[in-house]
């Protein structure tokens, strides 16, 4: 399925409005937190999965603390 939407300002960011059907189709609803993927080939929009989020927070802190280790390792 594809639909087109409009970026609208919402306070000093910008929001899109999903239509219907596709709230629907993947059982999104007002209040439901989603979490936004970038891919090569756009956005991934999907449910928000907890553990998703506390696996990339500590795959953050570890890129973080060993950053230099990983730019090293990247050399070869």
């Amino acid at each position: 399925m594809s639909s087109k939407t409009t970026l609208r300002k919402i306070g000093n960011s910008l929001g899109i409005i999903l239509p219907r059907p596709l709230l629907d189709q993947f059982g999104f609803s007002e209040g439901c937190e989603i979490q936004v993927i970038v891919t090569p080939e756009g956005l991934l929009l999907s449910h928000a999965d907890p553990l998703v989020a506390e696996a990339m927070k500590a795959t953050h802190d570890f890129m973080r603390r060993y950053r230099k280790t990983l730019a090293e390792l990247a050399k070869s």
